[in-house]
């Protein structure tokens, strides 16, 4: 064989070897997909998310891929919600509960609660720096920010809701209906007449996200926690005294009751359609003091009159996928109506982080995370990035649409 014929030779094995390589992976890849696809059920721990295992950490090899894997399209319309060459980054980690993230368009910064450290931190967006915003913040669960770019706290401790002027001072927006003490407000979103909807669940009604009720309360029936353990001198611990219900705070002041506890119990988050014209509420699970059924983790959905009369209630969804329980807690839409859900699916690795619903109720898109997702907002120059505040870890990703309304 003349020289010429050996490389000839060479040549060939090894493009060969180049082909059956390449099959060999795109079949790995391919059967991947498939099982992914086809799962019915919950991986089991310590299962993985991707495979190999992602490092999200600050030093974490940055993804390769040109779609991130744990961003999936369920049906082909998310395809066009999703922004390729993107990926999930986790901006932050070392909190206790990370709840309540809310942009700021004019300051450029993320705010979001860190429950039990009772604070609430800020990412800004021109050099990636975290910080602690408030402290104390009152164990603050959900925030947000109005049409005047004020921001809104729930405060699970004092359990009321609370406006920040721009001259520095605090608002108290709301402590009480028909002179009972609410529960723990947990979510707030502002409409364009000037008012402010809020749900009022019983969470902060424990001991490592607000205080429990005095002796004989609903949280406190036996009456061995101390609720004053770590409060300042003079502080008055409350009761429980109402059903979980959602309000609306009238520019005048006055607090309307919106939605019963018969109609949607243990609301937690909401939001408006982008024309706020429907409200959507998550119904989360029992919280403490519960009497009755409580929520089973499903979203509702009903209709905004002109008179601010909510109508034709009905579940949107019962957040299963794949049989598993993705328990909603915040929402957010995008400009097209698209509702985005964190999801909360408990030891089912790879269902917790965000579902994405249409205006219809049909699943197109979820968002994988390692952490449990409680709530989530658009914020960034353009309102194109996700934030998703996560158990320990605040995580953000690009998508292709704008989140609609402020905060």
């Amino acid at each position: 064989m003349t020289p010429q014929e050996e490389c000839d030779r060479d040549s060939a094995l090894s493009r060969r070897r180049l082909v059956q390589g390449l099959a060999v992976c795109a079949g790995a890849t391919v059967a991947a997909a498939s099982g992914a696809l086809a799962q019915n059920g919950p991986a089991a721990p310590p299962t993985t998310i991707t495979t190999p295992p992602r490092d999200f950490g600050p030093n974490g090899a940055p993804t390769t891929y040109f779609w991130d894997p744990d961003i999936i399209a369920v049906d082909p319309s998310f395809n066009d919600l999703a922004q390729p060459n993107t990926a999930i980054k986790r901006l932050y980690t070392g909190l206790l509960w990370a709840e309540g993230p809310a942009w700021s368009a004019q300051g450029r910064y993320l705010l979001w609660s860190d429950i039990p450290n009772n604070r609430q931190m800020r990412w800004t967006e021109d050099d990636g720096r975290v910080s602690v915003f408030r402290t104390p913040s009152n164990n603050s669960n959900g925030n947000s920010f109005d049409f005047q770019g004020r921001q809104l706290s729930c405060e699970h401790l004092t359990r009321r809701v609370t406006r920040y002027e721009h001259d520095g001072t605090a608002t108290v927006l709301a402590d009480s209906y028909n002179g009972k003490k609410l529960n723990s407000p947990n979510d707030v979103v502002a409409h364009p007449d000037g008012s402010y909807w809020f749900t009022d669940p019983p969470y902060g009604g424990q001991l490592y996200e607000g205080e429990p009720d005095v002796a004989g309360g609903p949280s406190n029936a036996g009456g061995k926690l101390n609720p004053r353990i770590g409060q300042p001198a003079g502080f008055t611990p409350g009761k429980r005294e109402l059903p979980t219900n959602c309000y609306r705070i009238d520019p005048s002041g006055r607090i309307d009751l919106v939605v019963t506890e018969e109609q949607v119990p243990d609301p937690n988050g909401l939001c408006f359609s982008p024309d706020f014209k429907k409200l959507y509420i998550a119904s989360t699970g029992k919280g403490p003091g519960d009497t009755g059924p409580g929520g089973k983790g499903e979203i509702f959905v009903a209709d905004v009159g002109t008179d601010n009369k909510l109508s034709n209630f009905k579940r949107f969804s019962d957040c299963m996928v794949d049989g598993v329980k993705c328990g909603p807690d915040g929402l957010r839409c995008d400009v097209q109506g698209n509702l985005w859900a964190s999801s909360n699916a408990g030891r089912a690795v790879g269902y917790s982080g965000v579902t994405v619903w249409t205006p219809e109720g049909k699943l197109i898109g979820r968002i994988r995370l390692p952490e449990v997702c409680g709530n989530v907002c658009f914020g960034g120059p353009k309102r194109n990035r996700l934030f998703m505040a996560a158990s320990q870890s605040l995580y953000a990703v690009y998508t292709a649409t704008q989140g609609a309304g402020p905060g």
